[in-house]
């Protein structure tokens, strides 16, 4: 049988997502009552980080032990990717070895060699364009706050980037309308693969599109590996930070996410981030919890 990988969130089928969002949840409840199923024992994860990590090192390490099983951290200062080895060999022997890769990039195309000659699962865990284990965690909590996502109203504020990109894909597949808001020059990418396929608007007042929202959404102006752009990155975004202003245009019982680490007084307002409407604290523990029903959704089909 063929491995299922996680290179983009489009990999999984709408009906597919609900039900990883649904194990996910009965997961969390389980864990709250001291039950933690071993899912996993005797499976090994590869986890192979060239971008930093606090949230997905955790939940998938914490994923695994929990579930019975292991995981093993890999960077190019450890590992042989550091000297030039191809990433297909890396995916070749891996393979021989571990149950699973999930690795955290900047090019989305390592992701996608990797999972071309992996004969095990392999889970995006962050590239520049994509973050699909973060959007399965934010799904979650909408899920358990409001209910099925369908039909309801999002808006993004701030950078056009890999949240913003699957915030994109997420529209498409779970129907609900998104409206993004960005400087110019900013806009996601991910505009181009759904255009004209779902009901997402692209606008550059974020006063506009925050209207009615029943979840506002918003990620760092500056990513890692934009540090020379800091300046000029402040400038343009300064007009996009989310205040309490802001929310106050949205519904009366928005919910309001950031993927963290968050920058109080840059893209958010202390005020909101610290708001009784902020899930960001229940979205990020809802990373262990998305992971633990993402692996045995992979695993139990790539067997």
């Amino acid at each position: 049988m063929s491995p299922r990988h996680l290179v983009d969130l489009a990999d999984l089928s709408p009906a597919e997502i609900r039900a990883i969002i649904a194990r996910a949840t009965e997961l969390k409840q389980r864990r709250a009552q001291g039950d933690k199923p071993q899912i996993f024992q005797h499976k090994v994860l590869a986890m192979i980080f060239e971008k930093s990590s606090t949230r997905t090192r955790v939940s998938f390490e914490a994923a695994m032990i929990e579930g019975g099983g292991g995981a093993i951290f890999l960077s190019p200062k450890d590992s042989q990717l550091g000297r030039g080895e191809p990433v297909e060999d890396t995916a070749r022997v891996l393979s021989e070895m571990v149950d699973g890769i999930m690795v955290r990039t900047f090019a989305h195309e390592t992701v996608q060699r990797l999972a071309a000659c992996a004969t095990v699962p392999v889970i995006n865990g962050l590239t520049d364009r994509s973050h699909p284990c973060q959007l399965l965690a934010d799904l979650q909590t909408f899920f358990e706050r409001r209910g099925d996502i369908a039909g309801r109203k999002v808006a993004w504020v701030g950078d056009g980037n890999n949240m913003c990109n699957t915030y994109i894909e997420a529209a498409s597949l779970l129907d609900f309308s998104l409206t993004v808001a960005t400087p110019t020059g900013f806009e996601p990418e991910g505009l181009r693969a759904v255009a004209g396929h779902a009901d997402i608007r692209l606008v550059n007042d974020p006063s506009a599109a925050v209207v009615d929202a029943d979840l506002i959404v918003t990620d760092v102006w500056v990513s890692m590996g934009q540090e020379d752009e800091v300046t000029a990155r402040r400038a343009a975004f300064a007009p996009y930070q989310v205040t309490p202003e802001l929310m106050a245009r949205a519904r009366p019982d928005a919910l309001f996410m950031h993927c963290l680490p968050a920058h109080r007084g840059e893209e958010v307002a202390a005020a909101v981030i610290d708001a009784p409407n902020s899930v960001v604290w229940e979205e990020a523990g809802n990373r262990l919890h998305a992971q633990k029903a993402l692996l045995e959704f992979l695993f139990d089909r790539s067997r």
